[in-house]
């Protein structure tokens, strides 16, 4: 039997404790557009360029990572010219760049930056490259 030959991701879900607190900060200072508010699902839809993300009410603690860690996270792409004004917003909302670096090698190389959303989840933003967006 063949394997399944998936076409992309359709979404994927970030869990979050506060709705609206969340939504802001993805919209306000992300940037990404609300296409929908489902709250009694505990559930906001997302648009990064043509990509889906949806913020769900988690009843449970969120602590995808250890302290100190990134592994689990969520990257977003924005244009190499816009990095540098991206990690400005960042810091002009007090959001603090918890680690960044400029890859040379393996699959995903430019800049990116790390930091936490309200909940602690890590995201990045990446100037990489390697698809159309």
């Amino acid at each position: 039997m063949a394997a399944i030959e998936p076409r992309g991701v359709v979404h994927f879900s970030i869990a979050v404790s506060d709705l609206e607190a969340s939504s802001r900060f993805y919209t306000e200072v992300l940037g990404l557009k609300q296409i929908f508010y489902a709250p009694d699902f505990g559930m906001v839809f997302l648009t990064a360029g043509k990509d889906y993300v949806i913020l769900c009410k988690s009843e449970t603690p969120i602590q995808p990572n250890p302290e100190g860690q990134r592994r689990v996270h969520h990257a977003f792409a924005v244009d190499p010219g816009a990095y540098d004004s991206a990690k400005a917003v960042l810091q002009q909302n007090g959001v603090e760049i918890i680690d960044e670096e400029n890859r040379t090698a393996g699959i995903f190389t430019g800049r990116q930056m790390y930091f936490h959303d309200p909940d602690r989840n890590v995201l990045e933003l990446t100037e990489w490259q390697g698809k159309e967006y």
